[in-house]
């Protein structure tokens, strides 16, 4: 525990002198804060693993000071200290989500077990919540294709560095997948993994979502938050789509990368931070540049180990082991008992093109470990659920618009039930509709028919 960083607020300068020496004595890093308001402050540009609070401040008394802190999005475990001690007041803290109470006059050397024990206790916190995301994503990368062997001689490479890495690939090729290994395989695994999406934040929030909020600033007013910055300080910050980032946040955000600091809203004090940057994208960000949406700076400051991940597609040998390892995942996430493919079934798997890729694979199996019965999944099961599917759409007559809207979506449906047919061998379906393999295949992504539709 230590280099843990521990605030003491207190009004009484002995007090806050004979704190730190004591404190950094046994190896912490200690700063401090004579009131509750200066105190805050240092909260927007630090992150600290201990408070020790004293309960009579001047102006803004402990008590506030706690309930703000406790209302931050990632509070610090808080010691109270006090010379006027009472069971009301020990009582109020508790209840309030302070772990201890000391008081005045203080010895040193209980003040350094309950830190240490707070600490310990903190600690225990974040790893139980770290294992148990981890148990939840189960962070492993299937198939025995050249492209995945390769890619796991990158990773194994690239994670104990702190190279900036740019995962590329398609929606559902699994890039928060290499993310996460890149972070678990690194020497900051025991430090956050942080997320942020760009594409599901609107333009006008995602800087402040990574350089945090000011509640005095915030239109709709919101409580003081952590930017995402802050939060992944030793640890790694994944920018999933990168590509949709405003070029504005771009901006700021190759700045702070290159000065490693910034200024968090609300506060002239730059901050320094130590976090390793991740960035996936499904875009071409080469053509973003071209169109003068991506900044090109921003793109050599992310893209110094640059990782491709293939379509599922292109790796078909991977198939197979995919299936199979999450047709044990569900049946186990489900408390059924395994099931196996049938041959065909197999071939219809391999035949069709996954424009979902992994994810909509892993949606498939999932689907048929909870609705077929059989313990072989088999061609027909196909149909059974298409036929579900098709039944609660068309249950009435829908009228379309227009003539041609309706055609389409007959041609649609009749190419899709063709193709469940014949286990999505488009040779055989663009024979059977005397059209071209090209041409079937353009009217797939056209229509945008999927393996469950």
């Amino acid at each position: 525990m230590a280099g843990d960083r521990i605030l003491v607020i207190d009004d009484e300068s002995s007090i806050r002198s004979s704190l730190q020496g004591i404190l950094e004595d046994e190896g912490f890093s200690v700063r401090t804060a004579e009131t509750g308001e200066s105190g805050l402050a240092l909260f927007k540009t630090q992150n600290f693993d201990l408070l020790l609070l004293d309960i009579w401040l001047p102006e803004m008394n402990g008590l506030q000071v706690l309930e703000r802190i406790k209302a931050l999005d990632e509070p610090p475990p808080v010691v109270v200290i006090s010379g006027h001690g009472t069971v009301e007041t020990a009582v109020a803290a508790t209840k309030l989500g302070a772990f201890d109470f000391l008081e005045k006059p203080l010895s040193l050397d209980k003040v350094v077990l309950t830190v240490k024990n707070a600490l310990r206790q903190h600690k225990l916190e974040e790893e139980n919540l770290q294992l148990r995301e981890r148990v939840k994503s189960r962070f492993h990368l299937v198939g025995k294709s050249a492209s995945i062997q390769k890619l796991r001689s990158e990773i194994k490479k690239a994670a104990p560095t702190n190279g900036r890495v740019m995962i590329t690939g398609e929606s559902g090729t699994g890039k928060e997948l290499i993310a996460r290994l890149l972070h678990e395989k690194s020497r900051r695994a025991d430090k956050r993994f942080v997320e942020i999406n760009c594409a599901a934040i609107p333009d006008d929030l995602i800087e402040s979502e990574l350089f945090g909020y000011d509640r005095n600033r915030a239109i709709p007013p919101v409580k003081d938050k952590k930017g995402k910055i802050l939060l992944a300080d030793g640890g790694t910050l994944f920018l999933d789509e990168i590509g949709d980032m405003s070029l504005k946040t771009q901006a700021r955000l190759v700045k702070a990368m290159v000065e490693q600091k910034y200024e968090p809203p609300g506060t002239n004090d730059p901050v320094s931070f130590d976090t390793r940057v991740i960035a996936a994208t499904s875009k071409s960000l080469k053509d973003l540049i071209a169109k003068g949406r991506f900044r090109e700076d921003i793109f050599f400051r992310l893209n110094v180990i640059p990782m491709a991940i293939p379509p599922l597609r292109e790796r078909l040998e991977d198939i197979p082991l995919l299936i199979r390892y999450y047709l044990r995942r569900y049946s186990l996430e489900y408390g059924k008992k395994p099931k196996t493919i049938s041959n065909d079934a197999l071939k219809a798997f391999l035949n069709y093109h996954w424009p979902g890729n992994v994810s909509e694979l892993m949606n498939v199996i999932e689907r048929f470990v909870i609705l077929v019965e059989e313990e072989e999944i088999g061609v027909a099961h196909l149909n059974l659920l298409v036929e579900t599917r098709e039944q609660e759409q068309i249950a009435g007559f829908h009228p379309f618009p227009t003539l041609g809207q309706a055609a389409a979506a007959f041609e649609r449906k009749y190419i899709h039930r063709l193709l469940v047919k014949n286990g999505w061998d488009l040779a055989k379906t663009s024979a059977a509709l005397g059209l071209k393999p090209e041409i079937l295949r353009e009217k797939i992504k056209v229509h945008q028919i999927s393996f469950i539709d």
